[in-house]
Order: C-alpha cells, then structure tokens, then sequence
C-alpha cells in the first residue's frame, strides 16, 4: 500500500485506478468464480428467463408464482432471448463483481487514499464475509438481483464519507428497487447514522431532495413486495409467515435456527469490530461509516429479541422475523474489520515501508489461508455448487438424466422431481411440480408449496418428515399427486425401481412415464 500522490494530475491517477479496481475485481473473481450454476442462479434467473418468455417452461407452480424482483427481471432478463443461461450467468456475474470492485475501491479510497488498500480490504472482506457470518449473507457470489443492490450500497457509503447525503440516499434507493431487503436495512442503518451523529450532519430539509428521488427510484423494488400479499387472507398469511420463518428459513431468519458455531464466529468477528473501532480514530466521514456498521447490529439485535418473542408468539413473530433482521450485520460487519484493519496497519506503518509490506503480506497470506479451502475444492471437484452432494447423488448422471429429457420428452410435460434438486428446469426446461429450493414469495404460494411437498415428500413422522426419495413414495401416492398436479413424468433414483414404464436409466437416475393424468375437472 503506497501513499498517493496528492498533486497526481487526473490523466496521471487514472490508470492507477484502473488497475486497482481490476486487482479487486481479480479478487472477487477468484473468490466466487465457481462453474455455474450457483444455488440462486437457477432460481433468479429462470424467473428472468420466464419473465421475458412466458412460453418456456409454461404453466410451472414457481415460475409463474409472483414477481418479487422485478427490476432484476426487467433489467437483466433480456439476456435470456439472447444467449443460453449459463452464458448470461457468466456475463451477469462479471458485470456485477465489476460492480462491486468499482465501488468498492470508491469506498475504500474514500476512508484510507493509499494506492492498494482496496485490494486488501477487498480480499479480508470475502474471506471474513465467507468463513465469520452469522446467517448466512453472502455478498460477491452469482448473478442475481442482490449483487447489484450491495454494489449500490458501497457505492453509497462512499458518498456517505465524503458528506454527500443527497447522492447516499438516491443510490439506497436505486439498490432497493434491485433488492428491497438489503437496500431498504441500509436505509434504515444510515437513518439511525443521523440520527446519532451529530457533527456536520445535514438538516432533514437539506437532505429532502436526495430522500424524495431516492424514494421514487426505490418504488420498483418496494410496491411489489408492499403488494404481494395485499387482499390474501390472513390466516394464510399467518401459516406462510410460519412456514418461511420456522420450516424453510430458520437458518436465515430466527436467532434459534442458526447453527451455534456460526453465532460463536461471528460474536468473535464483532469482538474484533469493537477493538477496531475504539483504536482506529477517524474524522468525520470514517465516523459515519462506523456509525453504520453499529447500526447494523443494533438491527441484528432486534433480529434476536424478536427470536426470543417467537419462543412464545410464534405466528406474531414470524411476521416481522421474515425480512431478514441478519442481513446487514453479516455484510457490515466484515466490511468494517476488513477496512480499519488496513486503516490500522496503515497508521502503524506510515513510516516504516518495510514494515508495511511485510503486514500487507500478512493480511494477503491470512485472506488466502481463509479462502484457500473454497478454492481447492473448486479445482479439485469441478461440479456447480447446486448440483453438491446433498442436492443431487451425481452430477454428471443427473445433467445426463436431464438433458436426455429436453431432446426426448414433450416441451409442455411436468415432472415429479427429488425434493432437493435445484437444477432440473436449468439443464432440462421441462416444469416440476415442486422442490425445496423453488419457493414462492406470496402467501397463498408459500402455503400451495408446502402442501405440495407433503403430497409428494411427506412422512407423517415428526422426526423424519420426508421421503429420501420419491422411490420411497407408496406408489398410490405418487399417482394421487400425479393426477392432482398433472404430471405426466417421474425422474428418480433409479434404485429401487418403480413399476411404472422405464424410458430412460444410467447408473444413478431413471425416467419413468405415469399414465397419462386425467384432465381437470370444471
């Protein structure tokens, strides 16, 4: 990290900066470059896909299941009429980790003008963000609508340290029409910021500029998620609250499902936080930015006094626990320690090159030891990260399965699926009936899912609740929910055999055709 010229002409600054934000983007890059798709790609972007061309994969329960990222879908679906989906899914993810490294120089530029510091900051971020959250928030990762809305947000903060309100409160609006959850926490965190500070801050009529174009440009993201649940009735909305929360959410969503080592790594991340933030000084734009960061955690609180409450009141609780109290924390936090640890070194060694460059190299070596394990696995066992063991038994027989079934089955067949696939639409555009990964935002959606996997999946048994594959599933059944959900088609394990007629078998994977599902009835 080397101190920058503070006379350098523009013309002089320019391509210094430029290789800067490349170095940071390499970063993200090699962090998050896993061959595709990722767990949320197929999810994000066959929304997209179908939001653009309601005739692929038509008539599918998730697909045609409420908008709840429109903008996303509007500013990036297009892509999809264009290019095949794992292309968009590299070009998409490129421009948004450019996005991210562009503004994260921008904020990191803002706190600490020292040429490098983004780079290191940026590689301490990932890693602190992938191995010390609490919840589960990632921040550099696939194409979907959160990465554009987090690199709205740097960029935000970084007119937030230069005193530029109006500017911090039009970009949180434009990251809440892409993400209405992490830009709409954000507003809320630099809300409690000035409230809390008091030097140089604006008056509100000052700022009231910025708060209206803000406010208008946040509309796209926040009316659809203001009205997709508006006329639905209440009970229904209660029992969705419940499932999202407590059945499909917990480990996102409620202090008590989230896994004890997580919450003792992150406690340990936070400790290091309030070290940071009581040595590391600052003027008035670093105080702000800490004035965040606390402010996210002061949300995360809330988050866990309100798991507390659901101990007791869980249908009241689950209302308010479903917008992700986490969220922010886990973002904020490692981008805290990751920036006043390089402030720190920074301020340790301005005089001592030597000195500087050997912890430089230490901060580097202690952000690969963190990701190097991520990294390995990724050369050493190639396969997306939503075909993983747990999701299918083998990726290769799985794609193999699949892509067999777009050449050879009818484009308007639906399928019986395993419960924990998350690829079967990506390789094989055919619908499903239901899995796990594809849940619907609104309530009456939420609900229908549920009772779809308990046709389809359920045990009756508390303890094991689901079938481990639909091969287990009573043959009548599988015909009952066949005929319910007009499915024509069964992939599955192919051990044991279903007695049913065999169209497709490799050494994992079986197709099986039902009889043919009688039309609804009027």
């Amino acid at each position: 990290m080397e101190q920058a010229p503070a006379a350098e002409p523009a013309t002089v600054a320019r391509p210094w900066c430029v290789l800067e934000t490349a170095l940071v983007l390499l970063v993200f890059a090699a962090y998050a470059g896993c061959p595709v798709p990722d767990p949320n790609e197929p999810h994000y972007l066959g929304k997209a896909k179908h939001y653009y061309d309601p005739s692929w994969i038509a008539d599918d329960f998730f697909l045609d299941s409420v908008d709840s990222h429109w903008t996303f879908y509007v500013t990036c679906g297009w892509m999809s009429r264009e290019v095949a989906l794992p292309t968009m899914a590299w070009v998409g993810r490129f421009v948004t980790w450019l996005l991210l490294a562009t503004a994260w120089r921008r904020l990191s530029w803002a706190l600490l003008p020292q040429w490098g510091a983004a780079v290191v900051s940026a590689a301490l971020f990932v890693a602190l963000n992938e191995n010390f959250h609490m919840a589960g928030e990632w921040v550099v990762g696939g194409f979907e609508a959160k990465g554009f809305a987090y690199a709205l947000v740097f960029a935000g903060l970084a007119e937030l340290v230069r005193g530029r309100w109006n500017a911090t409160w039009i970009l949180l609006g434009v990251a809440s029409a892409f993400h209405v959850l992490v830009g709409g926490w954000t507003v809320i965190a630099v809300g409690i910021c000035w409230l809390t500070i008091r030097a140089g801050r604006p008056s509100f009529g000052a700022m009231l500029p910025g708060l209206v174009v803000g406010g208008l440009l946040s509309l796209p993201g926040l009316l659809p998620g203001m009205a997709i649940n508006f006329g639905a009735d209440r009970d229904i909305v209660a029992r969705a609250n419940v499932i999202y929360v407590y059945e499909r959410l917990p480990h996102h969503l409620s202090f008590f499902g989230i896994a004890n080592p997580l919450c003792s790594r992150f406690a340990l991340l936070v400790a290091g936080w309030i070290v940071l933030a009581l040595v590391v000084a600052g003027d008035d734009g670093r105080r702000r930015v800490r004035s965040v960061v606390n402010a996210s955690l002061v949300i995360a609180l809330a988050g866990v006094l309100l798991s507390v409450w659901g101990l007791s009141q869980p249908e009241l609780a689950a209302a308010w626990l479903r917008f992700y109290w986490f969220r922010l924390a886990d973002a904020f936090v490692p981008l805290g320690v990751a920036l006043w640890t390089v402030a720190l070194v920074a301020r340790l060694t301005a005089s001592r090159p030597k000195r500087r460059a050997a912890a430089t190299i230490a901060l580097l070596a202690f952000a690969g030891w963190q990701l190097a394990p991520q990294i390995m696995a990724r050369f050493a066992d190639p396969i997306p990260r939503a075909d993983k063991p747990g999701k299918v038994q083998n990726h290769v027989d799985w794609r193999d399965a699949c892509e067999w079934i777009a050449v050879h089955v009818p484009a308007g067949a639906r399928f019986l699926t395993p419960r924990t696939a998350q690829t079967f639409k990506w390789y094989a555009a055919r619908s499903e009936v239901v899995t796990w990964k594809d849940l619907p935002q609104d309530a009456a959606g939420i609900v229908a899912w549920r009772e779809r996997l308990e046709d389809l999946y359920g045990t009756g048994d508390a303890e094991e609740p689901w079938y481990d594959s639909l091969a287990e599933t009573p043959r009548d059944r599988l015909l009952a929910a066949a005929q319910k959900y007009q499915a024509g088609y069964i992939l599955t394990e192919a051990e044991p055999a279903l007695d049913f007629p065999c169209l497709y078998r490799n050494a994992t994977y079986a197709v099986y055709e039902l009889p043919r599902p009688e039309p609804p009835a009027r």
